[in-house]
């Protein structure tokens, strides 16, 4: 008789939470003040004021988007303030930054969402690692620093295959 094949890695009690379930589906949308600037130094308030006004916001309907400016130029604090009060009715969010910055609150706000870390009271845990979506490294960060006053255990990679994180010291 054969014997029979164990999952031992079933069998661990490891919780593995993969990050990428977390991602926040929608597109996302670079906006670069750039484009409003006179002669690419400054923002001139009348022009910058009459293309607000002008300006198609539904376009950006469901988006995720980023202010940002990619050029050394004067931009008014003001100016990002207006454009996300435009912005605001159409997109999902509106983070000033480039695409990594919303990628990072988008990640953030999703994790503290949707994790009760006290659900993992001495969890053995492991953060998969690899993914088919993007996950910015401060998803990770952000994970474990919820998790680490909880866990028993944190590891990162695949059940077969982890690197140890944090070990809650005995009593």
């Amino acid at each position: 008789m054969a014997e029979e094949i164990v999952n031992r890695v079933a069998k661990s009690g490891l919780i593995t939470l993969n990050l990428e379930e977390f991602y926040p589906e929608g597109e996302r949308f670079l906006y670069d003040i750039k484009d409003n600037l006179w002669e690419g130094i400054a923002l001139k308030e009348k022009d910058f004021r009459a293309f607000v006004k002008e300006h198609n916001w539904s376009h950006y309907k469901g988006k995720f988007v980023a202010l940002y400016c990619s050029v050394d130029a004067i931009v008014p604090t003001w100016a990002y303030m207006l454009l996300a009060t435009k912005l605001e009715p159409f997109a999902k969010r509106v983070v000033f930054g480039d695409l990594d910055t919303l990628e990072t609150i988008l990640f953030d706000e999703s994790i503290t969402q949707n994790i009760k870390a006290e659900d993992y009271e001495d969890a053995r845990i492991v953060i998969k690692g690899c993914s088919d979506k993007m996950v910015p490294p401060s998803a990770y960060v952000k994970l474990t620093e919820m998790l680490r006053p909880y866990a028993k255990v944190i590891m990162y990679g695949e059940p077969c295959s982890t690197v140890p994180l944090y070990k809650k010291p005995r009593r």
